[in-house]
C-alpha cells in the first residue's frame, strides 16, 4: 500500500492550493480528483477569466451559521498575499467593479499557476481517481481508490459543494463528514438566478437580455446595488445573484429600478419644462424603452402626458418603479449556482487549522464548509485562505 503524509481530495481551487502549500512545506502529498482535468470550476469562473479574489475581502462578506469562523483564516492569508502570488507569475489582471480582480487573459493562467505550485511541492496528482471508501486507522486514514489503496497521516477534504453538477460536483464531502460524526447543515444553491411564476414571467419575457442598474432587497433588509438582468426564466445579474444567498422561498423581494434618481422630483421638473411630453417618453430617458413599454402593461402606467398625471397616479408610479415588490417562484438551483450555501458545520472545525475537533488529522476546506462569500472573488479568497491555514497545520504535524 502506497503511503503519503497528506491526501487531499478534490483538485479545485482549495484542494490544489492546499496540496501545493503542504508539499512546499515538505509533506509528501497525494492530490486526488475524479475528473479528467484539474481546476474545472476555475476555468468556468468569471466568464473564463477567473475572478480570483476581491480587494475588499473581509469577514462581513461571508455567510455562515458561525459568522466569526472565517476571520482567522482570512486574516492569516489575505487577498494581498494571493495577489503577490499572481504578480510573481506575471499574470496581468484588472479590476472590474467593486474590487473584483480578473485575469486579463484566461482562467487557464490560474490553473497553470496552481499546477506549477503543486509541481514545486512535488505533489502527486491523480485524476480520474474516485474515492470508494475511507477508513480511520491507528496511524491516520486508509483510502480505497480505483483498484488500489493508499494511506495517509492527514486527510484533507476539498471536494466542492453541489453547485454546477456538470463539473463533477457531488455530495461526497458531506457524506464523508457525516461518516465521521460531523454535523452537516442544510445546503441550497447560492449566487443563483431567481425564477418567476408563470403569469409574471409571461409579461417579462419580452425583456430577456435587458439589463439595468438596480437595488434589490430581501425581506430581512439586506440589499445589493448592482446590475439586474431580465432572462427568459426570470431575474439574474450581479444584484440578483447576490440577493439569492439571502432570499428565502415564498418571500418577496423589492426592486428599485431607478436607484440614482429622485423620481418624484424628476417628474415635477419635467412637468414644468415639458408639460405635453408623454409619461412613456419621459421615463425612457432613464429606463430602456422595452422596459417602459412592458411596465406600462404590468403596473398599469397611465397613457398620459405629464400635465395629465394626477398626484395620486404619480405617487403610485414612484412606488411601482422604486419599490417594485414581486415574489420569485424559486431559483435555477444547483445547475447554474456558483456556490453552495451551508455544508460542514464550522462548530465541528478549528477556525485556525480547519481540523475536525473530534477527528484528529481530518480537515475540511473551501466550499464544502459552511462559509459562503459574496459574488466577486470572495469565494476564491476563502478557498486560498482556508487551504493555506490547513496546509500550515498538516505541515506542523511533521515536526
Amino acid at each position: 500500500m502506497e503511503q503519503f503524509e497528506v491526501v487531499v481530495i478534490g483538485a479545485g481551487a482549495a484542494g490544489m492550493f492546499c496540496a501545493a502549500q503542504a508539499g512546499q512545506l515538505g509533506c509528501r502529498v497525494l492530490l486526488l480528483d475524479n475528473g479528467k482535468t484539474p481546476g474545472r470550476k476555475i476555468l468556468m469562473s468569471g466568464g473564463g477569466r477567473c475572478n480570483f479574489t476581491n480587494k475588499y475581502a473581509e469577514p462581513a462578506a461571508y455567510l455562515s451559521n458561525n459568522p466569526h469562523f472565517c476571520k482567522s483564516a482570512l486574516a492569516r492569508y489575505t487577498q494581498w498575499d494571493f495577489i503577490d502570488l499572481i504578480n510573481r507569475y506575471g499574470i496581468a489582471y484588472h479590476e472590474k467593479t467593486l474590487g473584483q480582480l480578473f485575469c486579463d487573459g484566461s482562467a487557464q493562467q490560474v490553473v497553470d499557476l496552481l499546477v506549477n505550485e503543486c509541481a514545486l511541492g512535488q505533489v502527486t496528482i491523480r485524476l480520474r481517481s474516485a474515492v470508494l471508501g475511507v477508513e480511520k486507522t491507528e496511524n491516520g486514514f486508509e483510502l480505497a481508490l480505483n483498484g488500489e489503496k493508499v494511506s495517509a497521516r492527514s486527510l484533507v477534504v476539498a471536494s466542492c459543494g453541489l453547485s454546477m453538477p456538470g463539473l463533477g460536483a457531488s455530495p461526497f464531502g458531506y457524506k464523508l463528514a457525516a461518516q465521521f460524526g460531523l454535523e452537516v447543515l442544510p445546503t441550497r444553491a447560492a449566487l443563483v438566478p431567481l425564477t418567476l411564476h408563470k403569469p409574471l414571467l409571461e409579461h417579462l419575457q419580452m425583456l430577456s437580455g435587458v439589463s439595468v442598474p438596480a437595488v434589490i432587497s430581501a425581506e430581512n433588509g439586506v440589499s445589493f446595488r448592482e446590475s439586474l438582468l431580465f432572462t427568459h426564466r426570470g431575474l439574474s445579474g450581479p444584484a440578483v445573484l447576490q440577493l439569492s444567498s439571502y432570499w428565502q422561498p415564498s418571500e418577496y423581494v423589492s426592486i428599485d429600478l431607478l436607484p440614482e434618481l429622485d423620481l418624484a422630483s424628476f417628474l415635477d421638473e419635467q412637468r414644468q419644462d415639458h408639460p405635453n411630453q408623454s409619461l412613456k417618453n419621459t421615463l425612457a430617458q432613464h429606463l430602456p424603452k422595452r422596459l417602459v413599454e412592458c411596465l406600462q402593461t404590468l403596473v398599469q402606467l397611465p397613457e398620459a402626458t405629464l400635465k395629465q398625471l394626477t398626484p395620486t397616479q404619480q405617487m403610485s408610479l414612484v412606488g411601482s418603479l422604486q419599490n417594485w415588490r414581486l415574489q420569485p417562484n424559486g431559483t435555477e438551483d444547483y445547475r447554474t449556482a456558483e456556490v453552495t450555501l451551508g455544508g460542514v458545520d464550522t462548530k465541528a472545525l478549528s477556525s485556525k487549522t480547519m481540523e475536525a475537533n473530534k477527528v484528529p488529522n481530518l480537515y475540511f476546506i473551501g466550499e464544502v464548509v459552511d462559509v459562503t462569500g459574496w459574488l466577486g472573488g470572495y469565494n476564491f479568497q476563502w478557498a486560498w485562505s482556508s487551504a493555506w491555514a490547513c496546509a500550515q497545520a498538516v505541515a506542523a504535524q511533521r515536526k
